[in-house]
């Protein structure tokens, strides 16, 4: 590990990342990478967890194209100066901010969006003039290999690099000096990667989770709101960061809501036959989210297969705060529903939990959505709909608090993986004496005035 930061650091010192044309040149590279080679993507990632290809090209290789083209198109504008007001006691002079490259960079991605969630961060860190270190979650072994093929087939490692494995590697990894470290995965790992940074003052940026909470009005359009909210959590078997948590409903529609969720479900018939369903990652993840359905509390789904790693879509009813499901993040097709009486008493108890990556408002009250996003602290989120507001690569995303530091996606990504160097370039014709010795009591009068404070 240290030999490969070694390597990058030695190339990003000849100053040849800092070129525009060389940052796009890279940003060329990936993308016909990835578009030569979009079958052995789709095979790989099949053989991992069932993702079909439709869903692979929509939630994950078209997000990532997105990236690419949006960087190439913005990166002088993003890489320009930014002039800045000079003020009175640095006259003459101008000020501005140069945006530089922080330097060699480690990004560990996640699994559940294994393309995606790696090599975004990577579109970003190449097109702010970074050299970077890709470690790939290992769960998905298939997709971890891929990607390990083909980056470190078509990039000289002095650019980008991959290098695969488990924790041993990636505590290695970690144990190095890097300029940055980006990771994507659970608020468990993001502490432990938090820790590790904070040996050599490493800026991080944490794209972790949390339980983001859905709120149903009574006045919200129930037949949109069941189909937008079904796919939301459903999409990639409930296993995506944003997806809808659980959900808070008026208690004045709870069974209207229910049997719209239920109709919904029925009709998109999630399997794998039908290529938009997937399994669970792993065994001790299908078993973990197993555990989280009670019996007496299932109102549509619940059935399991251990063989195929399957949990059916599944809505739970009367669920309290209490229950097992409430007490951490379920990252599976699994939706509890709490029914409330009053929205202010629902917030209160939202506000009890950690600050969650995305929250939803399903209403046509103004007031409403307003109550909650200003009541609320989380990451981002949405009116009307749940999880589409990470294709706006105009917005950043990111988290706050348990749920994550910092946040990227277009030019926001950009300025993730660079350094805003502040400079004043003076002029040398005039030069008032009054910071200069020897002080004296006129010259602090001068000063004052010139302070105005």
């Amino acid at each position: 590990m240290e030999t490969h930061l070694a390597i990058q650091r030695t190339f990003f010192n000849t100053q040849a990342t800092k070129d525009i044309s060389f940052r796009i040149a890279q940003l060329d590279k990936l993308n016909k990478l990835l578009k030569d080679n979009e079958q052995l993507l789709y095979d790989a990632i099949y053989k991992d967890f069932k993702k079909s290809e439709f869903d692979t090209y929509t939630s994950e290789l078209s997000l990532i194209y997105h990236d690419i083209k949006d960087a190439k198109n913005n990166l002088k504008s993003w890489a320009r100066n930014e002039r800045k007001p000079t003020n009175i006691i640095n006259w003459p002079a101008s000020s501005y901010v140069q945006k530089d490259p922080l330097g060699v960079c480690l990004i560990i991605g996640a699994w559940n969006y294994p393309y995606q969630l790696s090599f975004a961060p990577a579109v970003a860190a190449l097109a702010a003039g970074n050299t970077v270190i890709l470690k790939p979650s290992e769960l998905p072994l298939n997709t971890s290999n891929v990607m390990a093929k083909l980056v470190n087939g078509a990039f000289n490692p002095e650019i980008f690099k991959v290098v695969e494995g488990g924790v041993p590697e990636t505590t290695e990894l970690l144990a190095q000096n890097f300029d940055k470290i980006f990771f994507t995965g659970s608020t468990k790992v993001g502490k432990i990667v938090y820790q590790a940074a904070a040996k050599n003052l490493i800026p991080v940026t944490l794209e972790l989770g949390g339980k983001s909470p859905a709120f149903i009005t009574k006045d919200c359009n129930l037949k949109m709101t069941a189909k937008r909210l079904v796919w939301a959590k459903f999409l990639n078997a409930g296993q995506t960061c944003i997806a809808p948590d659980y959900v808070l409903v008026d208690k004045c529609i709870e069974n209207e809501f229910l049997q719209a969720v239920t109709a919904e479900i029925e009709k998109e018939q999630f399997s794998f036959h039908n290529h938009n369903y997937v399994q669970i990652i792993n065994n001790a993840n299908f078993e973990r989210l197993k555990a989280m359905i009670p019996d007496q509390k299932v109102f549509f789904g619940g059935e399991t297969k251990a063989s195929d790693r399957y949990i059916a879509p599944t809505i739970l009813h009367n669920i309290t705060f209490e229950d097992a499901c409430m007490q951490e993040e379920i990252f599976g097709p699994i939706l509890p529903v709490i029914s409330y009486d009053n929205l202010d008493d629902a917030i209160v108890e939202v506000q009890k939990f950690p600050k969650a990556l995305s929250a939803y408002v399903f209403t046509s009250s103004s007031s409403i959505r307003k109550k909650v996003f200003n009541t609320l602290s989380f990451g981002g989120g949405m009116v009307n709909d749940a999880v589409m507001h990470i294709t706006n690569s105009n917005l950043p995303f990111g988290g706050v608090g348990n749920s994550g530091i910092g946040s990227y996606h277009g030019e926001a990504g950009f300025n993730c993986f660079s350094h805003r160097k502040s400079i004043i370039k003076k002029g040398t014709w005039l030069e008032l004496p009054l910071k200069y010795f020897p002080h004296s009591s006129s010259r602090l009068k001068w000063i004052k005035r010139f302070l105005k404070l």
